[in-house]
């Protein structure tokens, strides 16, 4: 076994590989580029150097020279299916963990890969591909294109007529071009109803290779994950062992060696399965296969690499019980699922179930990377428990100073189709307007931010605080809270017996006040607005207060009114003041200070986690501000632009 491997990545997957190294005894040692010096996996790892980028092959080839590192893991992502990464690691007599660059060469190209493993007997989607086809002929709608040398569902396009076939693949085609540097287009029959069914493999240099069941990962956005969970709803014994035989000679077609995963799509109807592609490394989703299995697949990719044979035959492979993994991005589901970032000023993990995470309190979650935060995996001896566990998981979730999907979690995992085990790809699409939360604070976070700002600081009890709010004062005191969804105004009086008195969003200061107290301490804060208590965990940056509940989180932001630079409705829609959605990079400036716009005219393009958004007028007018220049970066909500409005007779 080897006595020191470095970690060619970074985030929740370096810390997951850490744990199997420190269990078996074996050294680690992390890379990480200068914004993340203080990251997570870097904090756990025996060793860290510093590399100039993730995807710099020679600095991390020779990071692990001098680190005195005997093999090289991967990860996913980044240099994870680079076949030339693996060949530079055998080159420098570093044992790369995962398959021989051959392997990945094969199955990096979809078209090769259809190919390779239907001459092995694994059933393929009948389809076309370039050169040899002329997909411009195509006949069977609906169709899918798709990149061959892509990944992802990234330049995927779905094709429903012969008219918008063209089109189609001029689009697919810029796509595959620009993301991949190949735009070499295969072309498929769409298959109706369709699951997405993988089967995790595992192959060693001695010719033995075992199939570990199945995963359902249906429940996908834009063609990207969200929930899995193993063993499928979908598959029974027969089912699972025709495909994993499949998934074995796909393996085997190629010399697979280490972990790897074949994934099919499924006819939802029939139940007829297609080879779709390989992913030659560990998966995202591998927790759902090592809770039923009770395995641990990167010991078993170390053991393989370091030339052990498997432990384990087919017969041996035993699935137990039921796990269902859920997926935290660095996302806001209420502005279309935009990137979002910022520093965690607390984190709250929940210990009812595996947390595989890259999180650590005051860490910054920055723009440069994947939006992916952490995973939350439950387990149970039913599909029902373990889906009853994940929710229990996802409520006691924290993450407060930085927006995350965990309410969307909670949502979609709650739904009756996704219980029922009745699942497509294109299920959560369909359902989305359902499962979007409201980014608006209830009245009972109101008015704890409010009481907690009218008697901070919020760190002791605020009622034993010398602020200036005296037990039997009745004097009223107006706040005005900033949130995502607009201003909120709410008026405190102290009253006896160490209570209050609140009116919210009462113009003017008229309305019902409603009785309320709190209480504050390290750990949670806690409300009661007319007899009804809630129970938050809470953080405070500057005039920011940030609270969370039930996996639920919101930001306000405090202005005293009537204090210098109080500035009531500043920046909000409709005023020509133009905020970046997300934290990012500029990309394009496409105006200039003085120019005429038009509401909706493109005005920049604003770059995050691989995403792209284009910023647009609010209203029709002349740009007065422009703050940001092209290549810089910007926070979210950070000012862009400012139009100012011009009337139709103005010149």
């Amino acid at each position: 076994m080897f006595r020191r491997v470095l970690i060619a990545n970074r985030g929740e997957i370096a810390v997951r590989v850490i744990r199997t190294l420190r269990a078996l005894g074996i050294m680690s040692v992390a890379v990480h580029t200068a914004s993340d010096a203080d990251a997570r996996h870097v904090r756990e790892a025996d060793m860290a150097l510093q590399v100039p980028k993730y995807l710099d092959m020679g600095a991390i080839v020779a990071a692990a020279e001098a680190s005195g590192a005997q093999a090289v893991h991967p990860g996913y992502g980044f240099l994870a299916e680079n076949a030339e990464f693996a060949r530079r690691c055998a080159a420098a007599g570093l044992v790369f963990i995962g398959p021989p660059p051959e392997a990945i060469d094969a199955m990096g190209d979809k078209i090769r890969a259809k190919a390779t493993v239907s001459a092995a007997g694994v059933p393929v989607v009948p389809g076309g591909a370039e050169p040899g086809d002329s997909l411009l002929s195509w006949t069977d709608f609906p169709a899918l294109i798709k990149p061959s040398a892509g990944g992802g569902g990234k330049g995927m396009v779905l094709v429903r007529s012969a008219a918008e076939l063209p089109d189609a693949l001029e689009s697919a085609r810029r796509t595959a071009r620009a993301a991949f540097g190949d735009e070499t287009l295969l072309i498929e029959r769409y298959v109706a109803n369709p699951r997405h069914i993988e089967i995790q493999v595992l192959a060693d240099t001695h010719g033995n290779i075992v199939h570990l069941g199945e995963r359902e990962c249906s429940l996908q956005r834009r063609h990207q994950k969200i929930i899995e969970e193993a063993p499928s709803p979908f598959v029974d014994a027969a089912m699972r062992e025709r495909m994993g035989v499949a998934a074995v000679e796909a393996a085997r077609a190629v010399g697979y060696v280490s972990a790897g995963t074949v994934e099919f799509i499924v006819d939802g109807t029939t139940g007829a399965y297609h080879f779709m592609e390989m992913n030659t490394r560990l998966q995202v989703e591998h927790p759902v296969t090592e809770l039923v299995t009770d395995l641990d697949l990167v010991e078993l990719q170390l053991r393989v690499a370091a030339g052990e044979p498997l432990p384990i035959t087919q017969d041996g492979v035993r699935l137990r019980g039921h796990a269902v993994e859920a997926r935290v991005y660095a996302e806001d589901p209420s502005r279309g699922f935009l990137p979002t970032g910022g520093r965690v000023l607390r984190l709250a993990e929940p210990d009812r179930a595996r947390i595989d995470s890259g999180l650590v309190e005051d860490g910054v979650v920055g723009s440069e990377f994947d939006p992916m935060l952490a995973k939350i995996i439950a387990w149970a001896p039913t599909r029902e428990a373990a889906f009853g566990r994940l929710d229990k998981a996802l409520a006691e979730t924290a993450v407060l100073g930085v927006i995350t999907n965990v309410p969307f979690l909670r949502a979609l995992a709650a739904h009756p189709a996704v219980r029922a085990g009745e699942l497509d790809t294109g299920l959560v699409e369909r359902v989305l307007p359902t499962l979007i939360p409201d980014a608006g604070p209830p009245d009972e976070v109101l008015a704890a931010a409010a009481l907690a700002f009218h008697a901070a600081p919020v760190a002791s009890d605020p009622w034993e605080v010398a602020d200036g709010w005296r037990v039997g004062e009745r004097a009223w005191t107006s706040w005005r809270l900033e949130s995502r969804d607009g201003v909120h105004t709410i008026q405190v009086r102290g009253l006896p017996e160490k209570s209050a008195e609140i009116r919210i969003n009462e113009p003017g200061g008229g309305g019902v006040a409603v009785p309320a107290r709190i209480l504050v301490n390290d750990a949670e804060l806690t409300v009661t607005l007319d007899g009804r208590t809630s129970h938050y965990t809470h953080a405070r940056h500057d005039d920011t207060l940030w609270l969370g509940r039930d996996g639920q989180s919101w930001a306000l932001t405090r202005h005293r009114i009537g204090d210098p630079g109080d500035r009531p409705g500043a920046a909000h829609a409709g005023d020509g003041v133009v905020r970046s959605p997300m934290p990012g990079t500029v990309l394009v400036v496409k105006v200039q200070p003085g120019d005429r716009v038009s509401a909706g005219q493109p005005l920049l393009i604003v770059e995050a986690m691989k995403m792209e958004h284009t910023v647009t007028a609010p209203c029709d007018g002349q740009v007065t501000e422009l703050p940001v220049q092209a290549g810089r970066p910007v926070d979210m909500d950070a000012v862009l632009a400012v139009v100012t409005a011009v009337s139709a007779g103005e010149s």
